[in-house]
């Protein structure tokens, strides 16, 4: 049997489906999914199997114009997990097309991508008509020498499977990187905390998305098999705990009980879960926070 791994990087502007693809592809929630753009921080691996190929997934932050310290250090992450990786997938938009920013990213993507296989994947494809999307393919590869085009929905599952399967046998031949059956290879600390904020996330809509951060400050295992899960939510007012909190507390018990849901639909087990607000205003000029979101503080110069 001749076996195959590599990684594959995810790439695109903010919302253009990159973490709904990583978990389409994985068959598990490992990469945070809301409507709010720029929610994936940290480069997160996903692992999945197709035949003898092991396939590892980086679902890099989006690609944009980076205006803050946080901002520079996702837009680096990015760049560095397509340098990293033996296949790039460039992800965009049907019902958008050829964006400023799509336009961005093709400029600097030969660099990047010399010697690797590049595919194009046009995701949410059941918005827009056929002659669009031939029109947008014919502009895309005038514009890059893509290896491949896939025409997707990473939320409906259209054309994944050809896209998986493809990718199987563009990944190099060797040994498997992980055991078959892991699917992620973030520390399980990292997943909790995400999908924390990712609930946070969703239920503050405009308010303070990226304001706050979620860590994980204690895992502790229990006899019974359950496992007590602390975390703290950073913010950096008081006027922003207090939304956090919400009215006698609601919406952070709320929060909190949607997050302990799916972790314990995540993990197979019982958990304890309880959460803290904290103000620290400084957050997003603390090396430790970007360590903590898998960034190199460094980039944000």
């Amino acid at each position: 049997m001749t076996t195959r791994a590599g990684f594959i990087a995810l790439i695109g502007e903010p919302n253009a489906g990159k973490s709904t693809l990583l978990n389409r592809m994985v068959g598990a929630k490992v990469s945070i999914v809301t409507h709010k753009v720029q929610t994936t921080r940290a480069r997160i691996r996903g692992v999945a199997m197709e035949g003898d190929s092991q396939l590892v997934f980086v679902d890099t932050p989006g690609l944009f114009q980076p205006r803050r310290r946080l901002d520079r250090a996702m837009v680096a992450a990015a760049w560095g997990g397509a340098a990293d990786a033996d296949v790039i997938v460039m992800l965009i938009e049907a019902h958008r097309g050829v964006t400023e920013g799509v336009e961005r990213i093709l400029e600097n993507l030969g660099e990047v991508a010399e010697g690797r296989r590049v595919a194009l994947a046009i995701n949410k494809i059941d918005k827009v008509q056929s002659d669009v999307l031939l029109g947008l393919t014919k502009d895309l590869n005038d514009r890059f020498p893509f290896a491949e085009t896939f025409m997707i929905s990473a939320e409906k599952g259209y054309g994944t499977e050809d896209l998986r399967q493809w990718l199987a046998a563009e990944v190099p031949e060797g040994p498997w990187l992980y055991p078959e059956d892991q699917i992620a290879d973030l520390p399980l600390r990292m997943i909790a905390a995400e999908m924390t904020r990712e609930k946070l996330t969703l239920r503050l809509h405009q308010e303070l998305p990226y304001q706050l951060t979620v860590e994980t400050e204690k895992w502790e295992e229990r006899k019974d098999g359950s496992a007590r899960i602390d975390q703290v939510v950073y913010v950096v007012r008081d006027g922003h705990k207090g939304i956090v909190l919400g009215k006698r507390g609601e919406t952070i018990k709320a929060v909190g009980q949607a997050a302990r849901a799916e972790l314990e639909e995540f993990l197979d087990r019982k958990i304890h879960l309880f959460l803290q607000v904290k103000v620290r205003p400084n957050w997003l000029e603390e090396s430790e926070r970007y360590s903590e979101m898998g960034l190199e503080f460094k980039d944000g110069n």
